[in-house]
């Protein structure tokens, strides 16, 4: 461990030392000094002298202008600043040859300049020159003034100039107070710069910028107009958008522009837009303008720009019925479309057809932003028809949705959408999916269906979704909008989830969970095959001898009914086989609560076509009352609900309601035993609201006393109720 940190601190020692070491030393010598007498209107007596100091920004460094006569000894020095000295006019010699150099010393030594050498009556420099410009028909001309002292006369002089979209100036070299440009472009901005020496003296620095424009026209080019009609196909309407024109081709101040709209049933509406005042109408940011008018229902449109001398020709353009290409054809683009998309940048590229049509013009590249409304996020570029890729400089948003589609424009300025494509600069994980279910099933499939992810919520290209079941089995399936599950169990309880997968991995999971059921056949459906199977037998009853067809009936209709038993399950009974084969199971149908019910038994056939698996009754209060023997009576008592309802229950039975008990005694015996063997329900009193009303109304008119010793409860009408009522003992049990 020693050692370990011995070694440590003197590595540490080893590279300060090094640092130190690399800043010891004299400091870099400073540039050759540039040394003038500058002259305005009269030329100054001092010697200037500039130079590069290049010092330690750690060590501090002291400059030193040196200077002496050629030949001799008389050397001189004064302390200056850290780029500039003065040499007086005291300490040297007119005309006279001078030698000049700089010293630079710090604390680690010194170091010198190259030595400037020159003779002093020749290092006068004169300001900058003013300056004039004037136009006259097709030529620019340029005129200065240089000042000097009288002893000193102006020298020659050098121009530059340029366009204004120009970066590299032209010069001109010994020119004399004047130049004229002749026959400059029209609607062009010229700059000039020039600079003058006094006689033998150094030249002046380069005079401020100055421009003039060329003669004024009317803007000699067309529009680069196109629509933006969204990203969506339910929007049905687009928005005008054109490029504005740049300042060679606009010719100096745009004025306002001239649209045209042609609509379907041949009205033509003309509107001129002020760029002065345009009323809402017109809306210029970063060279495009966008025309704030619905197109719903034009047909074509042409714009023009003009200034005070003209305008622009009309620029067409045909609007299109729709400006979607539906995603559908998604697998197709991909192979004919391509996209490189970065923050900075996006390039497209596509493939050309085998063979150009002849009435082709060109191809129109355009890129939208999901989610901005019409005219923004947007941009496009036209290329030749023979050109297999565009480029787009701007800002592209992670995560962010860019729409990029190929269009072609045929020379009577029909257009045509060929392809479209999504693009991202970078991917995330997508959303949810925001909708989820189940659309049908049979014994062992199930139909899924769901709504995609919004494009706005994708967050990258959906490469296709992953369906698991149970969390056990997952499925990769294609990016559309349904699936089918196969080979499900009946009765079985599933738990099924779906979620969305992008390059850079899956998004959240939607779940949904439900019972596979079994499949219910309906007596129409049976009757239907029983009838088939009787028309089957009169075919052959001329082919049969009477001993078959008398066993083929009875096969036939006993296969039948026993497919109709099989299909309702162990909790249903069969209702066309005879009672005496099935122990004894309470018939709804018996009881009076069920007659009471109005317009069930409108249709006196329409329990034939009903479901065998009937549906579950909607009970609205069920309440259970305890029977107990005839010779035990005692006072009433009171029983909470679990609703915290408190109601009466009676102990005690009238004497005809004893022996109706004691007459059906082995039947209910019998029917609790077959309630439990084939796990049927068991029937309880089913009270309605309104015939809890009816009921309470009639007991208080009769105010008579039975074996229910309670005047709210419904008195039996039937004896169906007391028969297959379970027990308050029997319930107390199974619960």
């Amino acid at each position: 461990m020693a050692t370990l940190k011995t070694s440590w601190l003197l590595s540490i020692w080893l590279v300060s030392l090094s640092k130190c070491s690399a800043s010891e030393g004299p400091p870099a010598p400073p540039s050759r000094p540039d040394c003038y007498i500058p002259c305005d209107e009269k030329c100054q007596v001092d010697i200037h002298c500039t130079w590069e100091p290049r010092p330690d920004p750690q060590i501090p460094t002291n400059y030193t202008l040196h200077w002496e006569p050629a030949n001799k000894e008389d050397q001189h020095g004064i302390i200056g600043s850290s780029s500039s000295g003065v040499i007086h006019r005291e300490q040297f010699l007119n005309h006279g040859d001078l030698r000049v150099w700089v010293q630079a010393k710090n604390q680690h030594g010194y170091s010198e300049s190259p030595d400037a050498k020159f003779n002093t009556a020749d290092i006068h420099m004169p300001s900058p020159p003013k300056v004039t410009l004037s136009e006259h028909q097709d030529v620019l001309e340029v005129e200065w003034n240089a000042t000097c002292d009288p002893q000193h006369p102006v020298g020659h002089c050098d121009l530059q100039h340029r366009t204004q979209e120009d970066q590299e100036w032209l010069q001109v070299k010994e020119v004399y107070r004047s130049f004229t440009l002749d026959n400059p472009r029209p609607c062009t901005v010229y700059e000039f710069q020039v600079r003058c020496s006094c006689d033998n003296g150094f030249m002046s620095d380069w005079s401020a910028i100055h421009r003039i424009a060329s003669r004024e026209m009317a803007p000699v080019a067309e529009l680069d107009v196109w629509a933006d009609c969204g990203i969506i196909p339910e929007s049905h309407d687009c928005v005008l958008t054109w490029k504005e024109l740049p300042p060679l081709q606009a010719c100096r101040l745009i004025l306002g522009y001239e649209v045209r709209l042609s609509y379907k049933n041949s009205t033509v509406k003309l509107v001129n837009v002020s760029t002065a005042e345009p009323r809402g109408l017109l809306v210029c940011e970063e060279m495009q303008c966008q025309f704030n008018s619905s197109l719903k229902d034009v047909s074509s449109v042409s714009v023009s720009a003009y200034n005070r001398h003209g305008g622009t020709v009309p620029s067409y353009l045909s609007v299109p019925e729709t400006a979607f290409v539906s995603l559908e054809r998604k697998e197709k683009n991909e192979q004919e479309i391509h996209l490189n998309v970065t923050e900075e940048n996006l390039t497209v590229s596509w493939k050309q057809p085998h063979q150009l049509s002849d009435n082709l013009k060109e191809y129109v590249v355009q890129y939208k932003q999901a989610g901005c409304p019409l005219g923004q996020g947007f941009d496009w570029v036209k290329v030749s028809k023979t050109q297999k890729t565009a480029i787009f400089k701007g800002q592209f948003k992670k995560y962010t949705p860019f729409r990029v589609s190929l269009i072609s424009v045929s020379r009577s300025n029909k257009i045509h959408h060929l392809l479209s494509a999504v693009g991202y600069s970078l991917e995330g994980a997508p959303s949810k999916v925001p909708s989820f279910k189940r659309l049908s099933s049979s014994a062992t499939r199930a139909k899924l269906t769901w709504e995609p992810v919004p494009l706005l919520e994708q967050n990258g290209t959906i490469l296709y979704y992953q369906i698991g079941v149970n969390r056990e089995t997952v499925y990769n399936v294609s990016a559309s909008k349904t699936s089918e599950l196969l080979h499900l169990s009946p009765g079985h309880k599933y738990e099924v989830w779906i979620r969305a997968v992008t390059a850079a991995g899956p998004g959240e999971h939607s779940t949904i969970t439900f019972h596979q059921k079994h499949t219910g056949i309906t007596l129409c459906k049976l009757l239907h095959l029983l009838y088939t199977f009787f028309s089957l037998s009169v075919s052959l009853s001329g082919n049969l001898t009477p001993v078959l067809l008398g066993i083929f009936i009875p096969v036939a209709v006993c296969i039948s009914v026993a497919l109709l038993c099989a299909c309702r399950g162990g909790k249903k009974v069969c209702p066309l086989m005879l009672s005496c084969l099935y122990e004894k199971v309470p018939d709804p149908r018996n009881s009076q609560i069920f007659r009471k019910v109005k317009n069930q038994i409108n249709d006196p056939l329409g329990w034939i076509c009903i479901p065998v698996c009937e549906p579950h009754p909607k009970i609205s209060l069920l309440e259970v009352v305890e029977i107990q023997s005839c010779s035990f009576k005692s006072k009433q008592k009171e029983t909470s609900d679990p609703e915290g309802l408190t109601r009466p229950v009676g102990d005690g039975f009238s004497p005809m309601d004893c022996m109706d008990d004691e007459r059906e005694d082995a039947v209910t015996e019998e029917t609790h035993r077959t309630d439990r063997k084939y796990g049927a329900e068991a029937y309880s009193k089913i009270v309605d609201s309104d015939e809890e009303r009816d009921e309470e109304k009639e007991e208080e008119e009769e105010e008579r006393e039975d074996c229910w010793s309670s005047s709210t409860e419904e008195p039996l009408e039937s004896g169906y109720e007391k028969h297959f009522m379970p027990t308050a003992l029997e319930i107390l049990e199974v619960a």
